[in-house]
């Protein structure tokens, strides 16, 4: 009978293991299923995730359910935003819940929630995205748990490494928690239980474009009583740490279906004074342990009342301090004499009644002192402010007593006395006349240095005076790098800048003797990286550095400057306007010498869209144009030929284009024309690869004696192309007519026609026309062209001047075989005035014509050595051979093509 109970039990076992073991495979689909139909019926909005897994085993006797990649999508007015979003998400529940149906409500045990991101938004028409839930025709219905998808009977829950943001667009209100850690543990199944927390988290916290929290550490460990019956949370034993200020409070929150009753106290546990450095975020205060203080400073606070639409907690919150100080081990100055009289109040529930009366707050360093007093009313509404501070401060005793953050090094004397009085409706609608700001502030042998600033600023002198409606800058004199300045002006809307985002207003005269661009060159480090909701956003660690246009800035700049300095460019007496606004410069009526002659600009630079563009004007006058063409790479490119020119530039330069990251021209973007005006009459030979190649194909062409003056050229670029218009240079009785294109990387494609005289065509040649003993050859020119390619520093030039003088040979010769046969007269007179013409008379003529044209051919084939004639000799008598007509002239016509095309005779005279 044992035996058999044994096997009875011991069957039962394997069924239990089997069920537990196979019954995931069967519940897995089922339990996703229960999940999204509890939650899509009862929210107007949609969950879904990519995986769920049951397991049995690691959680029994409970059932363990994990949901990968769940997210929960708005539905309208929010279509499409992500109200909830999690890596992870895990639930225990009992097993008898997973038999259940999908109609019947699910007990929850335990959660746990990994890299979750909840988003909440309220739209400026106070729509909240969280307003999930769908509203039932029955209120019984809705009150109870059977028809609300879940039931909690929480033993612990956990969420980890998540966000939480909160966003108002209604009330200009950002909250958010990032690297949220929380925790919790009691049981939530009872009426009255106590629940035990513990949180980590980093704050931020903004309101009307102000941050007054930037990611500030917070810490809780709360003991919270839990009352079901009554809605009430108690505050049983807690104790946070904001920065690293601990406070203690204990109260209670009640809530009830129209409002929430709130009464909260708190206080520092201690008054020691390393609290008020505790307020301060830990990288600025760095590590307090060590600090030696003398004095306190206390915290203590309450809020009391009803939180509904239209009220809050009525709230007071002192903060003093009376004669303390503080000294930091590894510095050698002390901070002391601080006094602190800070009041936050609201003693009517009404946001708009919120004030911050600061009575006194003043500290010393050495014999330096500072003072504030300020009272802020309706913090929450028309926010009114009236202020005072005044004090004398030696900048540099700051880092010999406060460890400020790395890379900041101040030096100099500081005095201000300044009071202000102004509401942010005002500033906000740039209504700057009904604010009030007078006073002065100065600093004297400033000196600023950080890792952003290509060299340190110096300010030997600094001083402002605030007026009602404007700042005046009476003196601004400095230095930064080799670059000195002397600065006045005035700024409109200071203000405006420092609470309403606006950028700032001025008009200011600057000189300076030595200005160098590169000493101002700060450049913005970028990079794209996506957020894990997919949104672009930039950070530090830098793929590349792009120098921009203060976006902030708008302002009217006069400028006059000895010297200025940009890249290898040296421009003296410099003046002009500069206008700076939406991250756009303008330039007009800019001068300054430049090369011996004067620049005129005017023109564009804007670096607001991603790629920097520029849109300029140039007039140039006299200047080197050597100089310019070797020093300034648009130029080079532009007309690389112009390098081999002595003597002075006069041109019109339209251009536009983009821009590289630091600001120069990218040459290939570039179009625009140019005109030119060159008064030059030398070439350095040795720089003129391109003339020098012209010449070995037209060796009657010296250099040296190239008519250059008074040239006049246009030109157009576009896509890297330059196009030259067509422009003549003489040499001597030669005009040379050139026209054609280059390329950025100094490809070229150009023709050069020359009408060239044959008086230089080698003496034969006029010989030849003197023998013929007509005057109206002696005027005879043939047209030459040469075309080039290649690169400019190693050109390819090839011409038809052998076809050329070809045909100028052979009708010369016709002309002569003509009168040497004694054909009359007339007949050379139709065959001169054919040549002159440029007709072909000569070789339409009568069968004689036809054989003296026979007659030529076989010249010009003896010439080229492309023909032999065995009979072209008679031999006398006394056997000394005789030349016959052919003969002879086959000799002249090779010493007309020798002298010609190969190296010139010395003796060249007729």
């Amino acid at each position: 009978m044992g035996k058999k109970i044994l096997k009875i039990v011991g069957v039962l076992l394997l069924l239990i293991i089997a069920v537990i073991i196979a019954a995931p495979f069967f519940l897995e689909a089922k339990i996703g299923d229960i999940i999204k139909t509890n939650v899509n019926k009862n929210v107007n909005a949609t969950l879904d995730f990519s995986d769920a897994h049951l397991s049995l085993v690691s959680s029994f006797p409970n059932a363990e359910v994990n949901f990968k990649d769940v997210v929960l999508i708005n539905k309208a007015p929010f279509e499409g935003d992500t109200l909830f979003k999690a890596t992870s998400l895990d639930l225990t529940m009992g097993v008898m819940q997973l038999f259940k149906g999908a109609e019947d409500a699910i007990a929850i045990n335990n959660i746990n929630l990994d890299g979750a991101f909840i988003n909440v938004v309220v739209d400026k028409e106070e729509n909240a995205n969280y307003d999930i839930a769908i509203a039932s025709e029955n209120t019984s219905a809705v009150e109870s748990s059977t028809t609300e998808g879940f039931s909690f009977d929480l033993q612990s829950y956990e969420i980890s490494n998540s966000r939480i943001y909160y966003t108002d667009n209604a009330t200009g209100i950002s909250f958010k928690l990032d690297d949220f850690q929380h925790k919790g543990k009691g049981d939530l199944s009872l009426v009255t239980s106590e629940l035990d927390t513990h949180t980590d988290a980093l704050v931020s916290f903004e309101m009307d474009s102000v941050n007054y929290l930037n990611k500030n550490k917070v810490q809780l460990d709360a003991l919270i009583g839990i009352d079901l019956n009554q809605n009430k949370y108690s505050f049983l034993k807690n104790e946070a740490l904001v920065n690293q200020l601990p406070l203690v409070f204990d109260g209670f929150v009640i809530l009830n279906d129209d409002n929430q009753e709130v009464d909260l106290t708190f206080k520092t546990p201690s008054s020691d004074f390393k609290n008020f450095l505790g307020v301060i975020p830990e990288i600025y205060s760095k590590n307090i342990e060590n600090v030696t203080t003398t004095g306190e400073f206390i915290v203590n606070g309450n809020f009391n009342g009803i939180v509904d639409d239209t009220h809050i907690p009525k709230f007071n919150i002192e903060i003093k301090s009376d004669n303390a100080s503080f000294k930091y081990p590894d510095l050698p100055k002390a901070v002391k004499n601080i006094f602190l009289d800070i009041q936050l109040n609201n003693k009517t529930g009404i946001s708009e009644d919120t004030y911050v009366d600061i009575n006194k707050a003043s500290f010393m360093i050495d014999e330096d002192k500072f003072n504030l007093t300020a009272n802020i009313t309706e913090l929450m509404g028309n926010t009114q402010v009236k202020a005072h501070v005044n004090g004398a401060m030696n900048l540099a005793n700051i880092s010999q007593a406060y460890p400020i953050p790395a890379g900041y090094d101040l030096k100099g004397l500081l005095k201000a006395d300044i009071t202000t009085a102004f509401d942010m409706a005002s500033v906000e609608k740039q209504q700057y006349e009904k604010t009030n700001t007078n006073g002065d502030l100065s600093v004297s042998n400033f000196e600023y240095n950080s890792e952003e600033l290509a060299s340190p600023v110096k300010f030997s002198n600094a001083s402002l005076t605030f007026n009602p409606k404007t700042v005046t800058l009476n003196s601004l004199n400095g230095t930064t790098g080799t670059t000195d300045f002397d600065a006045k002006g005035t700024i409109n809307n200071l203000l405006g800048f420092m609470f309403n985002n606006e950028k700032v207003e001025g008009n200011f005269n600057l000189k300076s003797n030595t200005f160098v661009l590169n000493d101002f060159m700060v450049a913005e480090s970028v990079v794209s990286e996506t957020t894990s909701e997919g949104e672009n956003k930039r950070g530090s660690d830098a793929e590349g550095e792009k120098i921009k246009i203060p976006s902030f800035l708008s302002a009217t700049i006069n400028a006059d400057a000895k010297k200025v300095v940009y890249d290898n460019i040296i421009l003296s007496d410099v003046s002009g306007i500069l206008k700076i606004k939406d991250e756009k410069a303008t330039l007009s009526n800019m001068s300054a010498g430049m090369y011996g002659g004067k620049i005129g600009f005017n023109g564009e630079v804007s670096t607001k869209n991603e790629t920097p563009t520029f849109v300029m004007k140039l007039d140039l006058n006299q200047l080197g144009i050597q100089e310019t063409f070797q020093s300034i790479e648009l130029f080079k490119v532009i007309a690389p030929i112009a390098q081999m020119l002595k003597g002075k530039l006069s041109s019109d330069i339209s251009l536009s284009g983009n821009l590289t990251d630091d600001l120069l021209p990218n040459l290939l973007s570039l179009s625009g024309e140019l005109f030119a005006d060159i008064t030059t009459e030398q070439v350095n030979t040795e720089s003129a690869p391109l003339l020098s190649a012209l010449v070995t194909k037209l060796n009657f062409i010296d250099l040296k004696e190239l008519n250059l003056k008074d040239l006049k050229t246009s030109l157009s670029f576009k896509d890297g192309v330059v196009a030259v218009k067509p422009f003549t240079i003489n040499y001597k009785d030669i005009a040379i007519n050139v026209d054609g294109s280059h390329s950025f990387d100094k490809k070229m494609d150009y023709k050069a026609t020359l009408q060239v005289p044959v008086k230089y065509l080698g003496s034969e040649i006029t010989k030849l026309i003197a023998k013929i003993d007509d005057s109206s050859l002696q005027d005879l020119k043939i047209p030459v062209v040469a075309n080039i390619g290649g690169l400019y520093n190693s050109p390819q030039v090839t011409t038809d001047l052998t076809s050329g003088v070809k045909k100028l040979t052979t009708e010369l010769i016709e002309i002569e075989k003509q009168k040497l046969i004694a054909k009359g007269t007339d007949k050379a007179k139709d065959l001169i005035g054919g040549l002159i013409s440029g007709s072909n008379k000569a070789n339409d003529s009568t069968s004689t014509g036809a054989t003296t044209k026979s007659n030529a051919k076989d010249i010009l084939g003896g010439i080229l050595n492309t023909k032999k004639d065995s009979s072209s000799t008679t031999v006398k008598k006394d056997s000394t051979p005789v030349k016959t007509d052919k003969e002879i002239a086959k000799e002249k016509a090779k010493d007309i093509l020798g002298g010609f095309l190969g190296k010139k005779k010395k003796d060249s005279t007729n």
